[in-house]
């Protein structure tokens, strides 16, 4: 029996940057294929340029990552073109990338393939009470290694969001305001925040990849950032934190590599 479907799947070539959505891809331990793969980092303080600080990063989803070609198992990862808000585009490999991106940020930034051992990035924490913290920035480790917040992979079913917009109908709730990697149908769409169930457990996609849930995705700032034609929303977070523990979606880890596509079937374990 199975539990549900795959209705889109999401890479990020650029950590903090606008993203691809894909009608497939392949899946390793290290998430999507080529999914944070790149990043910014701030030359002045060393640390991986994140949208959690808008104060300082402010523009960052005026900016989209692509690959020039998809990327292919096996092989190096083939360079991103980042279109700038301007509408000027430029490829990873390209010498003046890095003075075209402190230009467009007005910060001087490098551009990063490989993570430091420890990265850690700034988060700004906006004033709503049911945070941790207020109106303050705090450093925030990340895996080791990787351009990662907390884990590979981020799931979130079209059920959170509907339930969502139930409870704050003025907002506009959509998946990609929450940067996921894969979006799921549940075969029982009026369960509302039914992936909070399925921590600790195997999520299966199609006939190879294998997952684990193993944890809450825990919101931040991001969520409420305008977005292309979505506006800036601070209801959208406060909405999670006072019905879902700040939480929209799980996080997992990729226990078992392969395809996953568009109309997958979904099934817990």
């Amino acid at each position: 029996m199975t539990d549900g479907a795959v209705v889109s799947l999401w890479r990020y070539p650029v950590k903090s940057m606008m993203g691809e959505e894909l009608n497939a891809s392949d899946l390793t331990d290290r998430g999507l294929l080529g999914d944070r793969s790149l990043a910014l980092v701030d030359t002045e303080t060393g640390k991986v340029v994140s949208a959690k600080n808008p104060r300082k990063w402010a523009t960052m989803f005026d900016f989209r990552a692509v690959f020039t070609t998809p990327p292919v198992l096996g092989s190096p990862l083939p360079p991103v073109r980042v279109t700038l808000p301007d509408g000027v585009s430029v490829t990873s490999d390209d010498a003046r990338f890095a003075d075209l991106l402190t230009s467009a940020l007005g910060r001087p930034v490098t551009l990063a393939s490989a993570a430091p051992p420890e990265p850690s990035l700034e988060e700004y924490w906006p004033d709503i009470a049911e945070l941790d913290h207020q109106e303050t920035v705090t450093d925030e480790a990340m895996p080791a290694g990787t351009f990662f917040d907390l884990a590979t992979i981020h799931v979130l079913t079209t059920a959170t969001i509907s339930r969502l917009r139930e409870l704050y109908p003025q907002g506009r709730f959509e998946a990609r305001r929450f940067r996921p990697n894969i979006v799921v149908r549940p075969e029982n769409g009026d369960a509302e925040f039914v992936e909070s169930s399925w921590v600790g457990r195997e999520l299966r996609i199609g006939d190879d990849v294998v997952l684990e849930i193993t944890d809450h995705c825990p919101r931040c700032v991001m969520t409420t950032l305008p977005q292309g034609d979505l506006p800036k929303d601070s209801g959208i977070l406060r909405t999670a934190a006072r019905h879902n523990e700040v939480h929209v979606g799980v996080y997992a880890e990729v226990r078992r590599g392969g395809r996953a596509r568009r109309g997958d079937t979904v099934t817990l374990g």
